[in-house]
């Protein structure tokens, strides 16, 4: 076989797609575009002079007469009589949307990488190849890198606002997730069962050999408190761009809600706010898995299920709750769209008068800001899936619920064929030799970065995605619910 063989051709063929097929048959643009979507029109001049009961003047004493004095815009009641027209969302509408490219770009390159890992997985559990390097791993990570790089962007905005508090806002949750992960990593394993000390406990002893190795003296690559101030300071970051992605979730979630008018509905849409709930109880081990392994049923305790299969059900359990959670991703953009509707409503509530041209932007700021509100919702979907992909793959677990062994071992990972280590290259092929030794360290790097430590770390992360999630759209919720009522 090739250098990657089976896996190269399935790169080659993705890229061929996104560059040929996708952008003609687009995910993303069908999620806005099917047709589901109404969006509401801004009304024009012409038609808020009617209900006005203007007309336009053509001397100044008309236009004085009709709100229009000198250079200032023309002013009509609040309680003005308006309806909104609704339109289908089109294609040709989604031109003139904020963050579209990127948008279309993360859910489209989202598919793309899934499908590469859904091929790669069929094929190692097939072929069962074992001196291949697994390629899926790359396309998850650059979904990741681009899930992030579209909430870093988004998060900057809200920084570039000086008249707003969003700036605070983003400050002042990024230290709460801070302190919030300071304490989380002091816990024990006995209650948070991610595995980070077994695996830096590892990670560290397997450093210090293959240092040893290469003649040189150390204590290890990193002390355990610099390790965990590192993971603070990213999990703080995380924090900080999600927290107005969980506040917008809690908006449209109670918008949703009165939206919906069948139970089946409005179920789901309660299961899917607590989709991160669910996802981070299954990393608490006296709720979860000492209840499943070692349930209470009288005095023989029988364990319902193996700790292998508990691992493969939990990975099942967030996929599952990913997919009804891009399921009722319309839901959730309609009720964000009827917010030009409740503007509307609420302004007619009020008394005094407002500009056409402050009303105009009231109702057409909030379809123009629909893939802001898309990239949101669909990034933190997109980091949870993927993390959790990554952790099946890195962390050598397995898709099978009933299979009793892995497929390879844990923690023991086989460095690079015998024959690389009893070739003795010519002693007059130098790149030869540079090959061989080039080849030697990336297998000793193997047994350094081991399962137990990608399995440490991808849990923690998982985890903490789904517990930042939980906290900021329950605040939202609290916020939208109580304080802004009051």
């Amino acid at each position: 076989m090739g250098v990657i063989g089976v896996q190269l051709v399935v790169t080659m063929v993705m890229a061929s797609v996104i560059q040929k097929i996708i952008p003609h048959y687009s995910l993303a643009r069908w999620l806005l575009c099917s047709g589901s979507l109404r969006w509401y029109q801004h009304p024009t001049e012409e038609e808020l002079r009617i209900l006005a009961g203007k007309q336009r003047g053509k001397s100044k004493k008309d236009r004085k007469y009709n709100g229009h004095i000198e250079n200032k815009p023309l002013t009509i009641p609040k309680d003005i009589d308006l309806h909104l027209e609704t339109k289908a969302v089109t294609e040709r509408d989604t031109i003139a949307l904020h963050y579209f490219p990127e948008y279309q770009w993360l859910v489209d390159f989202t598919v793309a990488a899934t499908v590469v890992y859904v091929v790669t997985e069929a094929y190692y559990s097939i072929m069962k190849p074992s001196q291949e390097m697994n390629i899926s791993i790359v396309w998850c990570l650059l979904v990741l890198a681009f899930a992030v790089k579209v909430l870093f962007s988004l998060t900057t905005h809200y920084f570039k606002v000086e008249d707003g508090g969003e700036r605070s806002v983003c400050v002042t949750f990024g230290f709460f997730f801070f302190v919030k992960a300071m304490a989380i990593l002091i816990v024990t394993e006995n209650y948070l069962e991610f595995g980070l000390e077994s695996g830096f406990s590892n990670f560290s002893e397997s450093a210090m050999q293959f240092l040893e190795k290469q003649g040189l003296e150390s204590q290890g690559p990193v002390s355990k408190l610099t390790f965990k101030l590192f993971l603070a300071v990213l999990c703080s970051l995380i924090g900080a761009f999600l927290t107005f992605p969980g506040l917008r979730l809690a908006q449209m979630h109670l918008d949703a809600l009165n939206l919906a008018t069948e139970k089946i509905t409005q179920t789901l849409l309660h299961i899917n706010f607590l989709a991160p709930l669910f996802m981070v109880l299954l990393w608490v081990k006296p709720i979860t898995k000492d209840y499943i392994m070692n349930p209470p049923l009288g005095k023989e305790s029988i364990p319902l299920m193996s700790e292998d299969t508990f691992d493969t059900i939990r990975l099942w359990i967030i996929i599952l709750l990913c997919a009804l959670r891009l399921a009722m991703m319309r839901h959730h953009l309609q009720a964000y769209l009827n917010l030009a509707q409740k503007s509307v409503d609420q302004m007619k509530k009020e008394a005094g008068r407002i500009s056409m041209v402050d009303l105009q932007k009231m109702v057409a700021r909030v379809f123009y800001y629909l893939c802001v509100i898309a990239l949101q919702y669909v990034a933190p979907l997109v980091m949870l899936l993927h993390t959790t992909l990554l952790l099946k793959t890195l962390g050598n677990y397995s898709w099978g619920i009933y299979s009793e062994l892995n497929s390879d071992t844990p923690v023991e990972n086989s460095l690079l064929p015998n024959s690389v280590y009893s070739e003795s290259p010519p002693a007059d092929g130098k790149m030869k030799v540079t090959v061989v030794q080039i080849t030697m360290a990336l297998g000793s790097l193997k047994n350094i970065f081991t399962p137990l430590l990608f399995r440490g770390l991808l849990s923690f992360l998982t985890w903490w995605i789904a517990a930042c999630l939980f906290s900021t759209s329950l605040f939202g919720l609290f916020y939208h619910q109580y304080l802004t009522v009051a």
